[in-house]
């Protein structure tokens, strides 16, 4: 079936359907070997498409996964240290997928992979605000003046965070540890650990247990399984989520 070139493009990861529509207008795109420069134009599975030479893949299938991402393991495609990637713990997905955000390399919990480029340019936009529920073990006991300080915002290398939902759900006194339940809905470089850092409560341990509603319980760490249709379209649309279920 012919899709709009713009369309494949993004959905390949080339750039949002946007930048795609501006590649196209200044000449940059080839259609088996044609340049292209009508934003109309449709394209069917197995055309040659380049970007400025370089070829990508349009008629690649549309898959989206949930990991829950072990510690450990790093956030990327490749690692030219040689550590162990998120991709190489998906071994049986075919298709290259790439993470929507990232986690630190000893953070674990949800991450969202996909070769949806569309998408996960949507899903890391500023304007779309998705929940990320974080749970953060961390040194000492925040006070209700420190926490009304994370709800509010905090100033983080020169800018202040977002609101955000911040809860205590245990406390060790013996330890001088407590466990807190941070939302935000922002994704800045190293954000949780620095928000809590900012308050004095650095953080021992960090976990994403949620991302929108996709949830990791069901999930051990370094398992992973296919999102369901209605999860993927309640992603583009913006939407909550039913809870998920079911594993790889």
């Amino acid at each position: 079936m012919a899709e709009r070139l713009q369309k494949v493009m993004a959905q390949a990861g080339v750039a949002s359907r946007r930048a795609s529509e501006k590649l196209i207008a200044e000449g940059h795109v080839t259609v088996n070997g044609k340049i292209v420069t009508e934003l109309g134009t449709r394209v069917e599975p197995g055309n040659k498409i380049e970007v400025d030479g370089s070829p990508i893949e349009g008629s690649e299938k549309l898959v989206y996964y949930l990991l829950n991402k072990p510690r450990g393991v790093v956030t990327t495609a490749s690692d030219e240290k040689g550590r162990t990637t998120v991709i190489d713990v998906l071994d049986e997905v075919k298709e290259r997928v790439y993470p929507v955000g990232r986690l630190d390399y000893d953070t674990t919990g949800a991450l969202l992979l996909t070769n949806d480029g569309e998408l996960a340019n949507q899903l890391m936009h500023p304007r779309y605000k998705i929940d990320k529920v974080y749970v953060a073990k961390v040194k000492g006991v925040p006070t209700n003046d420190e926490l009304k300080a994370l709800r509010l915002g905090v100033v983080v290398d020169g800018k202040k965070t977002a609101e955000a939902r911040a809860d205590i759900l245990r406390t060790d006194r013996k330890k001088g540890t407590s466990t807190i339940q941070l939302t935000i809905h922002e994704g800045r470089y190293h954000q949780v650990k620095e928000m809590l850092k900012t308050v004095g409560h650095p953080v021992i341990k960090l976990h994403r247990e949620r991302y929108g509603m996709l949830e990791v319980t069901d999930l051990a760490s370094g398992e992973y399984r296919a999102l369901r249709h209605d999860e993927v379209q309640y992603l583009k649309n913006g939407r909550q989520m039913r809870k998920s279920s079911g594993r790889l």
